[in-house]
């Protein structure tokens, strides 16, 4: 869980730039089940929880964590936020990912080259689920376990990350 939430500072950095702001980021109950190996309903998830930030309280500060239902928000607060900033490295990948995405006129296969020049055990495909047009993510996880889906819009690309069991847990 600790290391999704850098994961996840880190790209918003990547694609926003860096500022000592706080952040807000959601997770659907089944996705903390996953990450936190807590099989646990609402009410016990809320417990399972705050015992989790006060275990990262020294890398992220006090996070608050709210939710609507199965929805969870967790509000890092601006030094969790600089923290992550000035202690964990750059991702190179995913930098050079939401680089190629902004430009103007790129393609999938652009975007395969680029995946390709990190590791040549990759898994490719045009999807048929109507959600995403491409599934893309190493076979091996190096040097990255996400599962990209993109979206190819006219003059752009739009990609989602999601980890390995929350690709697998949508209904397509």
């Amino acid at each position: 869980m600790k290391d999704n939430l850098i994961d996840i500072i880190k790209e918003e950095q990547a694609k926003l730039g860096y500022r000592k702001e706080s952040i807000r980021l959601y997770y659907p109950l089944g996705s903390l089940k996953h990450l936190l190996k807590a099989d646990a309903d609402i009410e016990k998830m809320r417990e399972v929880l705050d015992d989790f930030c006060d275990e990262v309280k020294e890398f992220f500060g006090q996070i608050e964590v709210t939710n609507n239902g199965e929805r969870f928000c967790f509000k890092v607060p601006d030094a969790g936020v600089e923290y992550v900033h000035e202690n964990m490295a750059e991702n190179e990948f995913i930098c050079g990912l939401v680089k190629l995405v902004s430009e103007h006129g790129c393609t999938i296969e652009k975007i395969r080259e680029y995946f390709l020049s990190y590791n040549n055990d990759i898994h490719y495909e045009k999807t048929k689920n109507g959600e995403f047009d491409y599934l893309l993510y190493f076979n091996n996880g190096i040097p990255d376990k996400y599962y990209y889906c993109f979206t190819v819009e006219e003059c752009h690309v739009i990609y989602h990350r999601f980890l390995k069991h929350d690709y697998e847990d949508f209904e397509f």
